[in-house]
């Protein structure tokens, strides 16, 4: 199978899902972020990873958004276990929320077991979930899966790649890596495993394609750290560093340079002290290191403190937002400050990163990215890394996930030119049959997206979501007509409306009230003696005036 063979578009239920040896994305294939990932092998399933998206504007008044699990749960007797390769949100984030939908082991590290705790806990889910905790670079039996642990670096502390070892072949899962020579936090990457992967001829690689369109190798967190102890080295004022909560080494990095500079560290944000408290109980923070509260150096002079932040994507209740727009009561920036955002743009957080730095700007806070100075690398492999990486490993079959169409297409075709026989690209609920050194797509199985909203997991297609859709973009009009039982008219129709310009305003060109009377006293008179035919009537007619907006029309009727 030749990576240009497309995905299919609808569901096409794939046959002998029972035999063999299977891979199934519910999430991430075809996307950053929400990971799912399903493996079968003679009708016993594996799990790998359970992520979250953030809301976006489109779905509003949602803060999280997971993949729909329905296809395993529906399996759920034949799941055997759900292994975790590292801690960041888009892996293990929606554990706490459907794992009552799939009730079986979850395996995990000591950091992501430790950071998974915190999440079960607010969840009341701590004492249900059994959590088995396996030790770095360890092998475990699941079922008719046989998987080895191999380290490889990222931006979080032990991150894993897997090796799922079945009567059919081996399957080498990746999670999210790159090489990094200098970690900081962490081990280097297992190069003799990967040479073992290589020499035992697997059968696939299942990997990253998030930065496959950049050329050359990942750089080192070692760079980020000499470059932040030279920056802050030039400025005298309050200095605030937006960055990932979740990236050990940043923290570390950020705090050895406030030190060389004699500068104390506070952290603002409920998920980095969420996140040191983790990395310390896990032996990866030093207990000489310490973090402040942004009130216990609120009087220290300005060239005396460093803030780390929550916030470097522009969300709106995370502490940088807050504080450039005046909202936190311990931390005032001013002209001779500096924000440095010590991250990258995730697409889709351009408009709000920009919100939040311009606001800085008209402070006087002079606002310094990843455009000015090697201040943030890369937690994923540039093309250079995946090129060595299939020079090691060797396999049969690369399988790019973990990136949006153009990703892993062009993966494929960076596989291809490394000698890789076959390439597949897969989209969220494709099924991929393996056998005879080759895989091939077999069909297709339900996948989607549930948005969690106030305690509810809602299916996309959900009429709620809708609804609150067509409200943002085109308002709501709420109507009540009082009639007696025989379907006259007794008082005043009343008309609310939300979010659209005023059809009582004199411009109009029509006369609501007479409009929706001449609606109801057109029915026919069993027809205005029933409810429905009177609240179909009138939403007929203001659906009609009201074009081309579209906005929610409730009627209500009142009898006396």
């Amino acid at each position: 199978m030749n990576h240009s063979e497309s995905h299919h578009s609808k569901t096409d239920f794939p046959k002998g899902l029972d035999k063999g040896l299977w891979f199934v994305p519910l999430g991430g294939a075809g996307e950053i972020g929400m990971n799912l990932n399903l493996y079968a092998c003679d009708d016993d399933w594996l799990m790998v990873d359970l992520g979250v998206a953030f809301g976006e504007d489109s779905i509003p008044g949602v803060d999280l958004v997971m993949p729909d699990p329905s296809f395993i749960t529906e399996r759920s007797n034949k799941l055997l276990g759900l292994v975790l390769t590292h801690a960041h949100e888009d892996h293990l984030g929606a554990v706490a929320y459907l794992w009552p939908k799939l009730k079986c082991p979850v395996y995990a590290t000591p950091f992501a077991a430790t950071f998974l705790e915190y999440k079960l806990k607010s969840a009341g889910l701590e004492r249900e979930v059994p959590v088995k905790i396996i030790p770095l670079g360890s092998s475990i039996e699941i079922g008719p899966f046989s998987i080895e642990l191999i380290t490889l670096p990222h931006s979080i502390p032990e991150s894993n790649a897997l090796a799922i070892r079945t009567p059919h072949g081996t399957i080498f899962h990746t999670g999210d890596w790159k090489f990094d020579p200098n970690p900081l936090i962490g081990k280097a990457a297992d190069y003799d495993a990967l040479q073992d992967l290589g020499d035992e001829n697997i059968l696939a690689v299942v990997s990253d394609s998030t930065n496959v369109l950049s050329e050359g190798e990942s750089n080192s967190e070692l760079d980020v750290r000499d470059n932040l102890t030279e920056l802050f080295a030039g400025y005298i004022g309050r200095i605030v560093v937006g960055c990932f909560a979740s990236n050990v080494a940043r923290l570390v990095s950020i705090a050895r340079a406030a030190a060389i500079n004699d500068r104390h560290v506070a952290l603002v944000g409920a998920s980095l002290w969420r996140i040191a408290e983790t990395a310390r109980s896990t032996g990866y923070l030093s207990p000489d290191l310490r973090f402040y509260e942004a009130a216990e150096v609120a009087a220290l002079p300005r060239d005396k403190v460093v803030y780390i932040c929550t916030g470097s994507q522009g969300e709106s209740r995370a502490a940088l937002s807050q504080i450039a727009f005046g909202y936190n009561r311990n931390v005032d920036l001013g002209k001779g400050d500096v924000a440095v955002f010590s991250s990258r743009v995730i697409p889709g957080n351009e408009k709000a990163i920009s919100k939040v730095q311009n606001q800085l700007a008209r402070q006087g806070v002079k606002v310094v990215t990843a455009r000015d100075k090697l201040i943030h690398v890369s937690g994923h492999p540039a093309r250079e890394d995946l090129r060595r990486m299939y020079q090691l490993t060797r396999p049969s079959v690369v399988i790019p996930v973990h990136g949006e169409e153009i990703h892993m297409r062009a993966h494929a075709e960076l596989a291809k030119e490394c000698q890789v026989p076959h390439t597949v690209i897969v989209n969220n609920g494709t099924a991929v049959n393996f056998g005879d050194d080759k895989a091939r797509i077999a069909g297709t199985v339900w996948s989607g997206r549930l948005a969690w909203d106030d305690g509810v997991a809602l299916p996309f297609t959900s009429s709620i979501l809708r609804e609150r859709k067509r409200m943002v973009y085109g308002g709501a009009a709420v109507i009540t007509v009082p009639l007696d039982d025989t379907g006259n008219i007794l008082d005043k129709i009343q008309m609310s409306i939300i979010g659209f310009s005023d059809p009582l305003a004199e411009n109009r060109e029509w006369n609501w009230n007479s409009l929706i009377v001449s609606a109801v006293e057109r029915l026919p008179k069993k027809g205005r003696c029933e409810d429905g035919a009177v609240e179909e009537a009138v939403r007929a007619v203001l659906r009609k005036h009201l074009a081309p907006k579209r906005p929610i029309i409730r009627v209500h009727v009142v009898r006396a």
